[in-house]
């Protein structure tokens, strides 16, 4: 498709072969520097990306950047939220970053960071969560903090099926649920005019009820086999590939037994149908337990753990929360549904200092599509003060780089990052925790990381 407003530099173009990246020692990388505090965090991430490749690779690798545009610098540039020239150079060049984006109030786009997902089909999304020593944390023992979070990412309740309470849409559901299951639709509490009036009865006697209206939001969890299957499976994998111990499935399949159940279900399913000896799974645990008894299920996982197989295990979402909190070393890589994993990477991010320096990626490992952003948001009223910490953008590329293969690159920005915490020039996130510190600029602390090099 030709592009309308904006033009690609010269460049390779990133493909995918046989489920494995092909990359060119000059990819195309199509970026958006975002809203409010974007611009600023973008400058100093852009130099430190540069020149960690330049370091690594002598001049024999480098990025040509491609800027699109979307949130709103868009809408103010374009008078649209999304334009489909950037869509199209995600989905052309595979590969991209972008900052935080504004999401448009009102009607519309209810989210572009979910619209680019789910238009993509970026399935899976990653959040790695380590601690830097030096970086200042609400617990006493944030370096016990090492997960790596695999968030479903286009399915439950982020879907968006959703309907205004009162709509004609929300209507129809409830007619269709008190006709078809009224066993179902009797557990909505005030979905009738009668149910309203009879407990105003008993709250408010004297109060005249006829005048309140129905008025039940509506809103559809869908959770699949195969959605299901593929983040489990890209779990697993990863696990295997990095050498970590275990996978967790988080759910709350004990009150949502055909959705967040079934993830669980499916996900020991999958797991042993595709990994075989590779995993050992609580499920087949339970079996074992079941013909054999206790101490005989024990010795196999013990037996199974102990010739390299990754255990996968499962936890109700409620307890994980405590747990990652409490005993973290317990826990390694995570998958879990979209919610879930919401709330999980970000109270993760806050054991270890915070969402201001935690990345993310949303990837599809079949078509090699990616985009890797700051998991913060817009902070407008920082906006072109040259102050934030750039620290989720250059961590999101780290990542990038080193889904790209550019592995050395990656180490590099991550010894940077070090050295400039340890420096203690760090900006004012971290200066106003620090004993000792100095409060330096967004700008200064990309060129401290660089140094750090």
């Amino acid at each position: 498709m030709p592009y309308k407003d904006v033009t690609p530099p010269t460049g390779g173009k990133i493909t995918i072969v046989s489920g494995k990246l092909s990359v060119p020692n000059n990819p195309v990388i199509p970026f958006i520097r975002g809203d409010g505090t974007g611009p600023d965090i973008w400058v100093a991430s852009e130099r430190v990306f540069n020149a960690a490749v330049q370091k690594a690779y002598a001049g024999q690798r480098h990025i040509s950047w491609f800027e699109v545009f979307a949130g709103q610098a868009s809408k103010n540039k374009f008078d649209n939220w999304l334009p489909d020239d950037t869509v199209e150079a995600f989905r052309e060049f595979l590969v991209g970053i972008k900052g935080p984006l504004t999401t448009p109030v009102g009607g519309g786009i209810r989210s572009l960071n979910v619209a680019l997902r789910q238009m993509l089909d970026l399935y899976v999304c990653l959040r790695p969560v380590q601690y830097f020593k030096g970086v200042p944390s609400p617990v006493k023992h944030p370096e016990k903090v090492d997960m790596v979070i695999f968030r479903e990412n286009t399915e439950d309740i982020y879907a968006g099926i959703e309907y205004p309470g009162g709509s004609p849409e929300s209507q129809k559901v409830l007619d269709f649920l008190a006709q078809t299951f009224p066993k179902d639709f009797a557990k909505i509490r005030f979905g009738t005019k009668e149910a309203i009036q009879g407990y105003m009865k008993l709250a408010a006697p004297d109060h005249d009820a006829a005048h309140i209206p129905v008025q039940v939001g509506i809103g559809i969890k869908a959770i699949s086999n195969v959605g299901t299957i593929r983040l489990v499976k890209a779990a697993i994998e990863y696990a295997i590939r990095h050498k970590r111990k275990s996978v967790t499935l988080v759910h709350k399949g004990n009150i949502m037994k055909f959705t967040e159940g079934a993830f669980r279900d499916w996900g020991y399913s999958a797991a042993e149908r595709i990994f075989g000896d590779k995993v050992y799974t609580w499920a087949h645990w339970e079996r074992t337990k079941k013909e054999k008894g206790e101490p005989a299920a024990n010795e196999e996982q013990a037996a199974a753990l102990k010739a390299g197989a990754v255990l996968i295990k499962d936890s109700i979402a409620d307890i994980t929360l405590q747990q990652v909190l409490t005993r973290p070393e317990d826990t390694d890589v995570i998958a879990t549904l979209n919610l879930n994993g919401d709330y999980l990477s970000d109270a993760l991010a806050a054991q270890v200092g915070g969402i201001g320096i935690a990345p993310g990626g949303n990837i599809n490992y079949v078509t090699g599509h990616a985009i890797f952003e700051a998991t913060h948001g817009t902070a407008p009223k920082y906006a072109d003060l040259d102050k934030v910490n750039p620290g989720s953008v250059v961590l999101s590329g780290e990542m990038m780089l080193r889904y790209l293969g550019w592995t050395e690159a990656a180490d590099l920005i991550v010894k940077g990052l070090n050295g400039a915490i340890a420096s203690k020039r760090v900006t004012y996130d971290f200066a106003r925790q620090m004993e000792g510190a100095t409060e330096i600029k967004c700008s200064e602390f990309g060129d401290n990381m660089i140094a750090h090099m």
